[in-house]
């Protein structure tokens, strides 16, 4: 990035636990009382016809959860809009599920598996569901993910002036994988960027790239969450907007490089 650019927010969502959606959430990152993680059930993808409904994974419910959150709240149709799906490992059930099935002698991988393997599923589904035919990315950079995400879906938005919904999300693998890969809980984030300060009131994001440190959470089980879900780098952002802040926060991106996010009015 040579200087640093500015969008502005129309809607977020998030999912997670015990964050079953913005306006809980919201309420949890604003106070300082202690967060205690607990499951919480993701919503049926009621967008979906049945038969694709019946197909799909977590990956998929958890997108569509935090994706149709940030467009109601924005007031956003939904077929118009660009999209970024940003996620560390995509379904990590089916990929478990395959995998074992390859580890046996008859090594017969169901169609269905196959089809949602890919990494790009989630966009599939989002199009079906929506109509949406506007320009999809699906990209993963680890532990990166969410800032890559997020410059991705932003720099589309710099050079478009079009709106463009960033849907981060991760969710964890079952044993063995999870003993190599250790992510405890799904965890989804939606910001719907725009070029047009009057369509995104909630506040401005200037972005740019830093060598300072990233931002951590007081609260030591926000601060698991935060370290042990690529998505969830993006609580420090969540926080300062959840309580009305503005000023800078740094998150997570890459060893030696960080993403500093200027939050204005």
């Amino acid at each position: 990035m040579s200087a640093p650019f500015k969008v502005h927010l129309a809607g977020i969502g998030m999912f997670g636990p015990a964050l079953a959606g913005w306006e809980q959430g919201r309420a949890v990152l604003a106070s300082d009382a202690p967060f205690v993680p607990a499951p919480a059930p993701l919503p049926p993808a009621e967008a979906l016809p049945p038969a694709e409904r019946r197909r799909i994974g977590v990956p998929v419910k958890l997108s569509m959860a935090i994706g149709f959150e940030a467009i109601r709240q924005a007031g956003a149709d939904a077929s118009r809009l660009a999209n970024v799906f940003s996620s560390t490992g995509g379904d990590c059930d089916n990929c478990s599920a395959i995998l074992e099935v390859l580890a046996t002698e008859e090594r017969a991988v169901s169609p269905t598996r196959f089809h949602n393997s890919v990494h790009n599923a989630p966009a599939g589904y989002w199009s079906i569901a929506t109509h949406c035919m506007a320009a999809s990315t699906s990209l993963c950079a680890y532990d990166a993910t969410f800032a890559a995400g997020l410059l991705n879906a932003a720099g589309q938005v710099a050079a478009s002036g079009e709106p463009c919904l960033l849907m981060a999300y991760d969710t964890a693998y079952p044993e063995p994988l999870y003993s190599i890969r250790p992510i405890p809980h799904p965890f989804g984030v939606a910001l719907l960027l725009t070029a047009d300060a009057a369509s995104g009131p909630l506040a401005s994001l200037r972005l740019d790239l830093t060598a300072d440190a990233p931002d951590t959470l007081t609260d030591a089980e926000l601060e698991a969450l935060r370290r042990s879900v690529p998505a969830a780098r993006a609580l420090p952002l969540l926080r300062r907007l959840a309580r009305g802040e503005r000023g800078r926060v740094v998150i997570d991106y890459f060893d030696d490089l960080a993403l500093a996010i200027e939050v204005g009015a």
